[in-house]
Parts: structure tokens; C-alpha cells; sequence
């Protein structure tokens, strides 16, 4: 089962369930686990959005290549990280409104915007010479001036958004433009950030008696946990490529699930875990639906987990399947291969593929930016991985802004606001962010109350109940009629 659907015309503004285009949630229905897995390498820090810092950001101005302007504010956001640790982060996709709430995940620059950005590594030397990694007293010692952490924040941001959207944003504050021109001036290109935890494949088969793998280990932190999930059947383990059980790995090491000879049909998985700080320029992408891409800029200590699953059967077909995603390609690489001695033959978008024993095989999937997508792949002894997810590859292109937006006719999807705001207000219609308050445990920061003035702030309105009210009056009494409200947002980049 295959389906592919499109968002219309609430393109990035539609709350999706699903899980985002850079990750697909993949499910296997034999006895075993399930296991969440985005391409081969599944893991990586997961972490929810905050609020915008009132502290640590300030007002830009945004100039489109077509000589159009509006105003934004900007400057760092507060994630935390599941099972601890926090994380401060960039917008790298200034049009796109961001989902407060939403769960994120860490991505390497292929499967984000900055997979084609020839500027991907000026914008690494900027969050490495830039703020918060810099201290304001660094900085303005370097600049000749007195700079408040709003001033840096918003500045550090503004160079950032001129190289991952390609428009011209200058600061609202004086100092702040100093910084952003000097970060542009001086910036150049630095290597792409490893990731903090990932396995690859994420997905390995075989037949009782082997070993399945391998599973390679990457990695930033010195050293990781590994073990085998509970619930896996007796005498299945973790070993080396000699055969040696292991309990630690590093990066670079090959992993194999050593299955005893004699095991009945079945799967199992493999966990790693590990402790480490998230490296500077690393993507994020929403995992609960479309919310602008974000870049780290700073990370405490973090819990970082990843898990492979692991299939076998004593005989006929044994499948593997994974996916991964092409953002240079436009679409999924479906990974689908078979470690039994009979054909597997299985249906993906209408089409049936047949991969013999022993064989792998890569399948294409077009999907247009922003599709969603939605398909099950089974197979023998009850194997069923299922994946869905949302395409996000590119930045929004210029058009409404993020506080420009048109009445709709869904229903209201407020977020809830996280236990570390105070205060503040929800969104009123699918697409806007909690607004009001900020996350509070920004490097440096303090909590506070975001907004004022007139500057759009990505993905929320206080005043977006009323103007549906609005609309839907003039929709009775004008027949018709089209407007256009410019909104104050509550919740930033």
C-alpha cells in the first residue's frame, strides 16, 4: 500500500500528524519491538521547541531579492532535549512558521535545506564565530562595541538567514548590524559536523546460526552503550566482528546481532546510547509535521539514543527494508533487500517488486517538496514496516509572509504550552505557534515574555481567533469577499 498526499494551499501551515519529511517512522509486526527509524542510520538527538528568547533576540529587517520588505524577529530558541539536556538553535527557513511544542530531530545537511545551500559551511563558520559560542564581551571587544545579548543574538541570526534564504536582513539595532556584516565578511566554509549518534543500516537480516549485521556505530561521543533491546529471544546478543560480545563501542565500530543457532523466526534490536554535546551546525526537523528547519547553536550534555532491527528466518525469503531520503533527487530511496533463499516479492505504489535471495535492491520515490507520504511494505512470517512522513527539503519560497496569513476553515489546533513558560497565549488556527512566552533556558538567557510592537514572529497570533471570526462574517455577508489582515505574532523564529 502506497498513498502520496499533497497539502494544497496550506503548504507549511497545515498541523500534520505525520512524521517529518526527513524521517520516517518505520514499524515491524513480527514479534519484536517496534522501532523508529528515518534511513539508514536511524537515531540522533530528539528534542521539543520552545519559545523564542525575549532576551536573546531582536528585530530584523528583511529585504526579498524583488525589493519587497517586512520585519521579524529573531534571534535564539530554547529546545529540551528528550531525556535531558538542552539545546539553543538558528532558523535556517526564515518563511516557514515555528510549531511551539513540536518535537524535533537531528539531521545531517542532506536530508534538510542545506543539502543544496553552496553556503552550508559559512553559515557553520558563523555559529562557531558567532553568538552565543562567543560571549557579548568577545564580540564587542572584536567590534568596538557594547553588545547586549538581544543585539547579538539578532545579529548572529541575520547573517545566518542572508546565506540559508538568500535575502539581505539587516538588524534593527545599530551594534547588531556590525556583527552581522562582520560574520558575512569574515565568514568561510568549514566541514559538515558529525553526527552525535547514529546507526547504519538501520534495518539487517539473516538467518539463526549468524551473525546479522554489520551495523555501523557514528558518532561524536567517546563512548557508547550498546545492548540488546529486552524482550529479544534467549542467547541473542551484541558482538564484534570476531564474534566477541561487546557491551561499549566507538565511532567507526561494526556491530552484529549474534542469533544461536536453532532460534525460532523472529527479530530483535539494537540499542545504542550515548552522552555528548550535539555539534554546532547540526540540522533539526520536525518529526510532528511542517515547522520551519532549525541549526544548533549551542548544546549541554545530552542523552542520545539510536536503535537497528534485526530479522531472521530459517528459511524462504528474509527481508530488510529501510528508507532513506534524497533531498538532491526529490523523493525516498526505498532500501529493500532479501538475505533468505527464496524470491520476496512486494507492492509499492501500485508497482510489484520481486528482490531474489541474496539480492538488494534501491527503489526511487518522486515526491514533490512538501508531499506527504504513507505506504506498508509486508512480507513472509508476518514482516509489515510501514513509513510516513512529510518531504521538506527546501527553504519556503518568497510569497505571504509568516505574518500574512488567509482565514481558513479548519479547525482550531492550539498548542499546549511546555512547563517551562509562564504566561502568554495559543494560536488560534492550524499552522500557529504558542505565542507570549519564551523557553527560558537560553545559553545565557533569561525567561521572558516575547512580542510588542508590529514585527511578524513566525507561527502565532493572539488575534488569529478574531480574524477567523471576521472572515467567516464576510464570507456570509460579502459573498465572497477577499481581504487581507496583517497579524502581531507572539512566537519568533
Amino acid at each position: 500500500m502506497f498513498s502520496v498526499r499533497g497539502r494544497g494551499t496550506a503548504r507549511r501551515l497545515a498541523a500534520a500528524t505525520l512524521v517529518s519529511g526527513l524521517v520516517a517512522a518505520g514499524t515491524i509486526a513480527m514479534a519484536g519491538p517496534a522501532l523508529a527509524d528515518d534511513a539508514p542510520g536511524a537515531g540522533g538527538v530528539k528534542a521539543k521547541l520552545g519559545n523564542l528568547s525575549k532576551d536573546e533576540s531582536g528585530g530584523v529587517e528583511i529585504t526579498e531579492k524583488n525589493g519587497s520588505k517586512w520585519s521579524v524577529n529573531g534571534g535564539l530558541f530554547n529546545m529540551q532535549v528528550e531525556g535531558g539536556g538542552s539545546l539553543f538553535t538558528y532558523c535556517i527557513d526564515l518563511r516557514t512558521p515555528a510549531k511551539h511544542d513540536f518535537d524535533y530531530k537531528e539531521v545531517g545537511w542532506d536530508q534538510s535545506s542545506l543539502h543544496n545551500n553552496e553556503n552550508a559551511g559559512k553559515i557553520l563558520w558563523i555559529l562557531e564565530n558567532g553568538y552565543p559560542k562567543l560571549s557579548t564581551k568577545d564580540l564587542g571587544e572584536k567590534l568596538g562595541v557594547d553588545l547586549s545579548k538581544s543585539e547579538a543574538a539578532a545579529g548572529t541570526q541575520a547573517a545566518i538567514w542572508t546565506l540559508s534564504d538568500d535575502v539581505t536582513a539587516k538588524p534593527d539595532a545599530k551594534d547588531a548590524r556590525k556583527l552581522t556584516k562582520y560574520l558575512l565578511e569574515k565568514a568561510t566554509k568549514l566541514e559538515e559536523p558529525k553526527a552525535s549518534l547514529s546507526l547504519s543500516p538501520s534495518s539487517v537480516a539473516g538467518k539463526a546460526g549468524e551473525k546479522l549485521g554489520p551495523v555501523t556505530v557514528n558518532t561524536n561521543a567517546k563512548d557508547v552503550k550498546v545492548s540488546v533491546v529486552p524482550g529479544a529471544p534467549e542467547g541473542v546478543k551484541v558482538v564484534d566482528k570476531t564474534g566477541a560480545a561487546v557491551t561499549t563501542a566507538a565511532n567507526g565500530d561494526e556491530l552484529f546481532l549474534d542469533v544461536p543457532a536453532g532460534t525460532a523466526d523472529g527479530t530483535a534490536e539494537l540499542a545504542a546510547e550515548a552522552t555528548t554535546k550535539v555539534q554546532l551546525g547540526r540540522a533539526f526537523v520536525s518529526i510532528d509535521g511542517p515547522s520551519q528547519t532549525l541549526i544548533l547553536a549551542g548544546s549541554s550534555e545530552s542523552t542520545v539514543t539510536a536503535k537497528a532491527a534485526a530479522t531472521w528466518a530459517k528459511k524462504g525469503a528474509v527481508p530488510a527494508v529501510t528508507v532513506a531520503k534524497d533531498c538532491a533527487k526529490g523523493g525516498l530511496e526505498v532500501i529493500a533487500s532479501n538475505e533468505g533463499d527464496e524470491d520476496w516479492t512486494f507492492d509499492l505504489k501500485g508497482t510489484s517488486y520481486t528482490v531474489a535471495g541474496g539480492e538488494t535492491k534501491t527503489i526511487p520515490v518522486k515526491l514533490a517538496e512538501d508531499e506527504a507520504y504513507n505506504f506498508t511494505i509486508t512480507g513472509p512470517n508476518g514482516f509489515e514496516q510501514t513509513f510516513e512522513g512529510v518531504l521538506d527539503c527546501e527553504t519556503a519560497t518568497p510569497g505571504p509572509k509568516p505574518s500574512e496569513t488567509t482565514p481558513t476553515t479548519e479547525p482550531s489546533t492550539p498548542a499546549s504550552p511546555s512547563p517551562s513558560t509562564t504566561g502568554g497565549t495559543t494560536g488560534g488556527t492550524t499552522g500557529d505557534t504558542t505565542g507570549g512566552t519564551t523557553g527560558g533556558d537560553t545559553a545565557g538567557g533569561t525567561t521572558g515574555t516575547t512580542g510588542g510592537g508590529d514585527l511578524a514572529e513566525t507561527g502565532s497570533s493572539n488575534a488569529t481567533p478574531m480574524i477567523a471570526g471576521i472572515a467567516a462574517a464576510l464570507v456570509v455577508v460579502g459573498g465572497g469577499a477577499v481581504f487581507f489582515l496583517r497579524k502581531k505574532k507572539a512566537t519568533g523564529h
